[in-house]
C-alpha cells in the first residue's frame, strides 16, 4: 500500500508542474518592463494556493543584477504583479493585508502608517477572476498601484511603498512560501 501511494504521488508530480505552467501562462506576466528609465526583468513567478485552490499568481521583476535576498532595497526599483484566479471580496483582501502587517510590525509602527494604508485600501474594489494588481516602486520608492492596468493610487512615501510591498516580500507576510519562491536565486 505504501509503495502504491508513493508511486501515485511520483506520477502526479509532473501533472502538478504542468498545471502550474498553464496557470502562469494564463497570468501572462511581462518578462521585461521599464521603470524610471531602468529595465526590470522577470526574476520569478509562482502561484499562491489556499486549501489546494489556486488563488493568484505573483511575479517579481527587478533589475537583472539585483540580489533577491532583500528585493526591497532603497534605490532599487521593483514591480510585483498579481493575477487572480478567484473572486475575492475587497474586505477579505484588506483583512488579510492587516493580518500580515500585524505579524510584521508592532502596534506603534502600524498606528503611524495606518492612515496611509487606509488611503491605499480605499481604492480597492472586489476582485474578479482574471483581474490583476500591480505594485511598482521606482528607484526613489514612490509607489504606483495599478488595477487592471489603470493606476488607482500613487504615493511618493517610500515608507508606505516598502511596507506595503513587504506584505509579499518580507518574512511573516501573507505567505512565506510564496515569498521564498519569488525571491529564490536561480
Amino acid at each position: 500500500m505504501l509503495i502504491r501511494t508513493i508511486l501515485l504521488f511520483l506520477c502526479a508530480l509532473p501533472l502538478a508542474a504542468l498545471a502550474s505552467e498553464k496557470r502562469l501562462a494564463e497570468a501572462d506576466f511581462p518578462t521585461r518592463l521599464e521603470v524610471g528609465g531602468e529595465e526590470l526583468v522577470m526574476r520569478n513567478a509562482s502561484i499562491l494556493e489556499y486549501l489546494f485552490v489556486d488563488v493568484y499568481s505573483a511575479a517579481l521583476l527587478t533589475p537583472p543584477e539585483q540580489l533577491l535576498d532583500n528585493p526591497i532595497l532603497p534605490g532599487q526599483p521593483l514591480h510585483l504583479e498579481l493575477y487572480y484566479y478567484r473572486d475575492i471580496d475587497r474586505d477579505d483582501v484588506i483583512k488579510a493585508a492587516w493580518v500580515a502587517l500585524g505579524r510584521q510590525y508592532d502596534e506603534a509602527t502600524l498606528a503611524d502608517i495606518r492612515p496611509k494604508i487606509d488611503a491605499l485600501h480605499a481604492t480597492f474594489t472586489d476582485i474578479s477572476a482574471g483581474d490583476r494588481y500591480a505594485l511598482t516602486l521606482d528607484a526613489d520608492h514612490a509607489l504606483s498601484l495599478k488595477y487592471n492596468n489603470e493606476e488607482i493610487f500613487r504615493s511618493e512615501d517610500p515608507e508606505l511603498a516598502r511596507t506595503y510591498v513587504g506584505i509579499w516580500l518580507k518574512e511573516n507576510g501573507l505567505s512565506d512560501g510564496l515569498r521564498e519562491r519569488l525571491t529564490a536565486s536561480r
